[in-house]
């Protein structure tokens, strides 16, 4: 079993307060946090929670996509995959409403229907797919590019 860790320090109050994000397990980075620039429109050089899960997400659903395209008999020469996180509110506490992913992909060996259908293999053979399986509304658009 294979565990990732990561580390946030908080100092002060939920408006006034901001944190640190360690990603201790590959020490890669420390990233400025706060609940302010977590709902603006302009982040202010921070990350938020939701920024974090859009990383893993499409991370995670890239690895599974180069796994189904392969199975299907293709070869993924390139995959760009983002990931939009929807931060709203549901009975009045923060919620993750939507998480749109969207995928471009350069592949040998599958048409279009192929590529498609990879793609929605993918959505739930994706290990953070599953983790946010409580996600109201998780969507997809996969497009073929030649």
């Amino acid at each position: 079993m294979t565990i990732r860790t990561a580390r946030t320090a908080w100092d002060g109050t939920l408006q006034e307060g901001s944190g640190q994000v360690e990603l201790s397990s590959s020490g890669a980075g420390t990233f400025d946090v706060s609940f302010p620039t977590r709902t603006a429109d302009d982040a202010g050089g921070t990350t938020s929670p939701e920024e974090l899960i859009a990383a893993a997400h499409s991370s995670c659903f890239s690895m599974a996509l180069s796994y189904e395209i392969d199975r299907a008999g293709g070869t993924p020469r390139s995959l760009e995959v983002s990931a939009d996180v929807t931060l709203g509110q549901e009975d009045g506490a923060p919620t993750i409403t939507t998480i749109t992913l969207t995928v471009r992909g350069e592949v040998e060996g599958l048409d279009a229907r192929g590529f498609e259908q990879a793609a929605q293999a993918a959505k739930p053979g994706c290990a953070v797919s599953r983790a946010l399986a409580g996600v109201d509304d998780i969507t997809l658009d996969a497009t073929l590019e030649s």
